[in-house]
Formats: structure tokens, C-alpha cells, sequence
């Protein structure tokens, strides 16, 4: 394992972030407005703030009026490696002059990345299938449970979002009724830890976990057919607002689903390669999922994901159709095989853990200084800060979320929006110098917004 150096990453902190243009400049308004003559589904990120980028290095953005921003989103969890990765570049850029696609057909770079998968993923987690997006890899990962089972139903979690296709959405929060409803029949919801929130608590306050558990074996018992194939969901929600569970969570959820011969089916697809300072999230909690999927990161901004399966159930991807047109093709493969390669050669599982304690000491500083912060939590480069209007309610303060982002934003910060939730997930490369400087963007854009809305 190599050692963090951050020489590479470095930026001068008097040049970045730089805001010459009030965002969005007129290039990007100009740019914005035509594409959305056509294009249409927008994140809530780009309606808060439309801005049109043209280059990103490292930890760094740049848009198209010239305004320079410091990343702290990785493209939505994506370039975890910072953008433009020199190692990861070229090997798309080898391939992409040599052989871009032959379908599922066995390469010397595929080889050499499910070698690689097999000595870095945790436990026998040793099958592996490759897609061009996380969706299609939580879809996979439902079939690989179905045919190892033999059973059809699914119990996923609410607030967790596993991606946009009809089984996958039928794991997540019912979001729009505009078709009717849009869970499939055999998939159920139950509530996960949140310790901020709990819905059931020990007399001194604290999270009660069995509890939670305790539901899970009564629901069984009476509102599933005895049929469930998988307990899906992820390891730390995202879309939800960055809700770490209690460390003792995963290993009850283990102990539960093996008492009822459930999968266990991780979505690392948002928590892997890194981001939270292991390979998989799940690893802190020493559990080893059934199925898990792998995405984002996996590939640091190339599209490419993947399914791993813990041996006994390899030979179920013979049965599922498994193979796709585009998963697994050499310039995927190169990509994926180079992300693992940096993150050993350049010891960012380490730095990653690093930046956590970094980022928690900032963030605990925060909760006490101002009054709409009501919760902070970290885990690696995956944060979360949830604003409320009373510490006592605990009332979502969603005005606040919003000015806060457009803030920073303003202020150089590109990041991501979740209503009162501010979510936060850097490149793992970031110096300490950068993040602090980041840090500050937020800490005056939380004052600023404090300051206006309870004046």
C-alpha cells in the first residue's frame, strides 16, 4: 500500500476558488437556456444553480465564464480520484484508440481487473458481472438474488434510492404517482436507523437497534409471504441525507437475515471504491453482504458497474442473462482496473480516513456555533449536515438548505443540494489545505444564511 502525497493535488488557494463573473455568467445562462429547449429532467442542483462547466482537474472545476471552483461533490459521488485522474485517463485514452467494444468477449484487461476485484474485495467475494450503469447493476443484483433463492420478494428500506428503472424503483420511496403507482407487487419498505431521528430509543435517549430489528421479524411474520429473496438497501443512505447507521446495525441486519435465509444485498454503487475510507462501506462494520453493487467511483466518472456475489452463488449469473452490450468493454474495464490501482498506489483509503477526522472536528465546531445546525455526520468523505429551524423540533429548515448551497456556490463551492440536508462528498485525493478551504466556504455560507433567516 502506497502513501498519500499530495503534491499532485495541490492548487493555490490565493487562485482557487476565483468567481470573476457572478454565477451563472451570461455563457452559461446563454448555454443553459439552449440545451433546455430540448433537454429536459434536470437534478435539483442544476435548477438551483445553472451553471455550464468546461474543464475539472483534481478537486477543481471550471466553468464557461471562467469562474473557478473548488469541488466538493465529485460529480454527484462520482470522480472520487478528482476529475481527469492522469492514470485513469490514459488507460480509457489506450484503449479507446485500440478496442473500444467486443461485447462480453474475454480481454487482457478485464482479466487482469476481475484479478484484481478478487484480491481487493472483502471476504469470497469473487463473481463478478459488469454494466454501464448503477441501475442496471441493482437490477442484476435482484435477478442473482432470485435465482439464488429461489424466491421473489424484496425488503428495501425507506429514503435509500437504488436508481431509476421499474425494479430498482420499486426498492425506493414511492416519489411520484403521475402513472399510478410505481412499486412492483413483492416489494416491501421498512424504516432504517436514523440516529438523529430514531423511532424507537432506549430510556437514556440513545438509538435502540433491536427494536428496529425486532420490527423486521414481526413484518416478516406478518405482511411478507415468507417469500424474500434479498434485504436491499445502502450502507449509508445518500439521497436520504448522508444517515450513517449505529455500528451495531449491519451485524443485527446480518444475524436477522440469516436466520430467515434472506441475502443480504449491499448497494455500494454511492459508498464504495474509497469514498468512505474502505473498499466497501460495509467492511467498518466487519459484515459481508451477499450481493452487492458497485458503481460511481468504480469507474471515476467512466460508466461502468459492476455486481459481486459471494462465492456459493456465482453460477447463478448462468442463469440470469447476465452479459450487456456495453458492461465490461476494455475501455470500462481499463478505467475500473486503474481506480483500484491509484487508490493502492497512492494510499487513499488512509487519506480518506484522515480527511474524516479533518472534516468531523470542522463540523462538530459548526453544530455548536450556530443554531440552524441540528445534526453533522461523517464517515470518510461521505458527509451530511441537516439544518433545522428549533433544535428541540428538530423542524426541517429547507429555506436554509437552500440558501446555504447557493451561497458557497456563489462563493466558489460546487456541491450538492438535499433540501435542509447538506450533502458533501469530495475527492478522496483532496489536500488538507483544500478542505479547509472548502470548509470555510460552508462555515460562512451557514452564517450568512443564519444571520438573514433568523434575524
Amino acid at each position: 500500500m502506497g502513501t498519500y502525497d499530495p503534491t499532485p493535488y495541490q492548487i493555490d488557494l490565493d487562485a482557487w476558488p476565483a468567481i470573476t463573473v457572478p454565477p451563472p455568467g451570461p455563457v452559461s445562462r446563454d448555454l443553459h437556456g439552449r440545451c433546455c429547449r430540448y433537454f429536459k429532467g434536470l437534478s435539483g442542483q442544476v435548477k438551483l444553480f445553472p451553471v455550464a462547466f468546461a474543464e475539472g482537474k483534481g478537486c477543481t472545476l471550471t466553468d464557461v465564464d471562467g469562474n473557478r471552483y473548488i469541488d466538493f461533490s465529485s460529480g454527484i459521488y462520482v470522480t472520487t480520484l478528482g476529475h481527469c485522474h492522469p492514470r485513469v485517463a490514459e488507460a480509457v485514452q489506450q484503449y479507446a484508440g485500440t478496442l473500444m467494444n467486443c461485447h462480453d468477449f474475454t480481454t487482457r484487461v478485464k482479466t487482469d481487473l476481475v484479478e484484481a476485484m478478487a484480491r481487493l474485495l472483502p471476504g469470497d467475494l469473487v463473481g463478478y458481472q459488469f454494466y454501464d450503469c448503477g441501475t442496471a447493476a441493482v437490477e442484476a443484483g435482484l435477478r442473482v438474488c432470485r435465482a439464488a433463492t429461489g424466491r421473489h420478494e424484496f425488503i428495501s428500506c425507506f429514503y435509500d434510492f437504488h436508481g431509476k428503472t421499474y425494479g430498482a424503483v420499486s426498492l425506493a420511496e414511492m416519489r411520484s404517482s403521475v402513472y399510478g403507482p410505481t412499486r412492483a407487487p413483492g416489494f416491501h419498505m421498512v424504516p432504517r436507523p436514523d440516529p438523529y431521528r430514531p423511532l424507537w430509543t432506549h430510556p437514556d435517549g440513545s438509538i435502540d437497534t433491536d427494536r428496529y430489528i425486532a420490527f423486521y421479524e414481526d413484518y416478516f411474520e406478518r405482511a411478507t409471504a415468507h417469500q424474500v429473496a434479498a434485504f436491499v438497501l445502502e450502507p449509508i443512505q445518500g439521497w436520504g441525507g448522508s444517515i450513517i447507521p449505529p455500528d451495531d446495525f449491519f451485524p443485527k441486519l446480518r444475524s436477522f437475515c440469516d436466520r430467515h435465509g434472506i441475502l443480504l444485498m449491499a448497494d455500494e454503487v454511492l459508498t464504495g471504491m474509497g469514498r468512505t475510507g474502505r473498499i466497501l462501506c460495509t467492511e467498518h462494520w466487519n459484515v459481508l453482504p451477499d450481493v452487492v453493487t458497485l458503481g460511481k467511483g468504480f469507474g471515476n466518472g467512466f460508466p461502468v458497474t459492476a455486481v459481486a456475489v459471494r462465492a456459493p452463488y456465482v453460477e447463478c449469473f448462468e442463469s440470469i442473462s447476465a452479459s450487456s452490450s456495453y458492461g465490461g468493454n476494455p475501455m470500462a474495464c481499463a478505467a475500473a482496473l486503474a481506480c483500484f490501482e491509484v487508490i493502492e498506489a497512492e494510499g487513499l483509503l488512509e487519506h480518506a480516513t484522515h480527511l474524516e477526522t479533518l472534516f468531523r472536528a470542522r463540523m462538530a465546531a459548526w453544530k455548536k456555533q450556530f443554531r440552524i445546525v441540528g445534526d453533522v455526520r461523517c464517515k470518510g468523505c461521505l458527509m451530511g449536515v441537516e439544518l433545522v429551524r428549533d433544535r428541540t423540533t428538530k423542524e426541517p429548515f429547507a429555506e436554509a438548505g437552500k440558501q446555504v448551497y447557493q451561497r458557497a456556490f456563489a462563493k466558489g463551492l460546487a456541491w450538492i443540494p438535499a433540501g435542509h440536508i447538506l450533502r458533501m462528498s469530495p475527492p478522496i485525493v483532496m489536500p488538507d489545505e483544500v478542505a479547509h478551504r472548502a470548509m470555510d466556504l460552508i462555515e460562512e455560507a451557514i452564517g450568512e444564511t443564519e444571520a438573514e433567516l433568523l434575524r
